[in-house]
């Protein structure tokens, strides 16, 4: 496997460190709901995740809350309720919206509030070592005093410096020193320290989660490429300074941003889609091929028409799971193997894993799984067997995450189902056999198997696997 490095700029063997595959995402915080960018990011790094389990690795993985936030207090406090409350309700909804895009659950999801004896820890070490220091709006992380800061972004400290345009505060040293501690203002959620009351900065947080769970070095640390600097660049920062041991993290990952038109999609900017809002018109299935038809670290454009075309992608590998042979009488064994064994199940296979173990390539390896529905789509037609070509189709396409179930119909379409069907029948009666045939097909591709009985046709929303 090769993975591409943000660290280096390169693409590199992937060799993890040890036995278990350590790896840490960063999660979100919550206090509004999950977005289609939050979607991309969480898919993507679920798809890593299988995979690398997949090729028989260990992984442990964490995946942080950032439940104690200047956004949360802000909100909350708008609202009229306590900021915990606040992150718990949209902490319950980011689950479920994880739930219903068939997103692995991680094995640890750390909360800064419930991680402040580590952070604490790691602060006074790192002001024992002279790294940081106390003023009276909190405690900073002494930037200059770090050895290559902007290593992950690639950038010098004066031209970070140049291009983040911030004054020097009165409380700071210089200016790009970031908050390790923030005192307490009146009405915050605050908790005692040697500094004062006060609460934890953005950064440190996701520090003293990794290190606390995963070790001093980690194996993968990924997230959004918004993320890059300042947040990771601070991360690698404070965790080498107090731990002594370099790197931080081996490999660093960042998929691209989701755009709706010319911007990035962001809750600050109100340009979002929610997933539930998503869901509320697509398949999880749709959601997840749209987000996995670009490389992870390509910037991915929103659109309506994009996850339309996903959705008939989806119909069209959940078809080809389903298919059974055709009634055409089954070839002699020797015209079977001419027919399919130069594109055998097994080359699909070979074909998919060498496209995701050269830099986790979705796009291509969702390619291979149309090439794939196609050729048992195919073989069925002439009578074939292709059932082990199906289990091949549906490990592959698990892999992705998605799951090839039926599309669930809402009552409100059964009246239009019912008219179609009306339809085809008064087709068939007048012996115009293609365009009845095109509407059992179109129905069939939205998931409706119909039926010709004695007493009529009769319709049934199809199950998985069924054909």
């Amino acid at each position: 496997m090769r993975i591409s490095n943000t660290l280096s700029g390169q693409k590199e063997d992937f060799i993890p460190q040890g036995d278990t595959v350590k790896m840490y995402v960063c999660g979100i915080t919550p206090y509004s709901e999950c977005h289609i960018g939050h979607a991309m990011s969480y898919v993507v790094f679920d798809v890593i995740y299988r995979y690398l389990e997949f090729k028989g690795y260990k992984v442990k993985y964490v995946q942080n809350f950032t439940d104690i936030d200047d956004k949360i207090i802000g909100r909350a406090n708008n609202l009229g309720i306590a900021p915990r409350e606040l992150a718990e309700k949209f902490i319950t909804r980011y689950f479920e919206d994880m739930d219903a895009l068939n997103i692995k659950r991680v094995d640890i999801y750390p909360r800064a509030t419930e991680e402040i004896p580590q952070i604490i820890t790691m602060v006074q070490g790192l002001m024992d070592k002279g790294y940081a220091y106390s003023t009276d709006e909190g405690v900073y992380l002494r930037v200059q005093s770090v050895p290559g800061y902007g290593k992950l972004s690639h950038q010098s400290i004066d031209s970070l410096l140049a291009g983040a345009r911030i004054e020097p505060g009165a409380a700071k040293e210089h200016p790009l020193d970031f908050a390790l501690w923030k005192r307490a203002k009146p009405g915050e959620p605050s908790w005692e320290s040697p500094w004062g009351e006060g609460r934890p900065g953005w950064h440190i947080e996701c520090s003293a989660m990794s290190l606390k769970y995963l070790g001093n070095s980690l194996d993968i640390h990924g997230g959004g490429q918004d993320l890059v600097f300042p947040h990771h660049e601070n991360e690698i920062a404070q965790s080498e300074c107090f731990s002594g041991v370099v790197p931080f993290a081996k490999y660093w990952l960042h998929n691209g941003l989701v755009r709706l038109g010319e911007e990035k999609m962001s809750k600050s900017l109100g340009n979002l889609i929610t997933i539930r809002e998503a869901l509320e018109q697509h398949t999880s299935d749709a959601i997840r091929l749209f987000i996995l038809s670009s490389h992870y670290r390509s910037p991915l454009t929103y659109s309506e028409e994009g996850l339309e075309a996903a959705e008939k992608g989806a119909d069209r590998l959940r078809q080809a799971a389903c298919v059974s042979q055709s009634s055409i009488p089954t070839p002699s064994v020797k015209e079977e193997e001419r027919i399919l064994c130069p594109i055998g199940s097994d080359s699909f296979r070979q074909r998919f894993i060498e496209t995701m173990d050269d830099d986790f390539n979705t796009a291509q390896a969702s390619a291979v799984l149309f090439d794939l529905a196609r050729e048992i789509n195919r073989a069925a037609s002439e009578g074939f067997g292709v059932e082990k070509s199906q289990q091949t189709l549906r490990e592959l396409a698990g892999l992705l995450g998605l799951t090839l179930e039926e599309r669930e119909v809402h009552l409100d379409a059964a009246p239009f189902i019912d008219l179609l069907v009306s339809l085809r029948s008064e087709l068939r009666k007048e012996k115009q056999w293609k365009l009845s045939d095109r509407v059992r097909d179109s129905l069939s591709e939205k998931g409706i198997a119909l039926e010709d009985t004695p007493q009529g046709t009769v319709w049934k929303v199809k199950r998985a696997g069924s054909s």
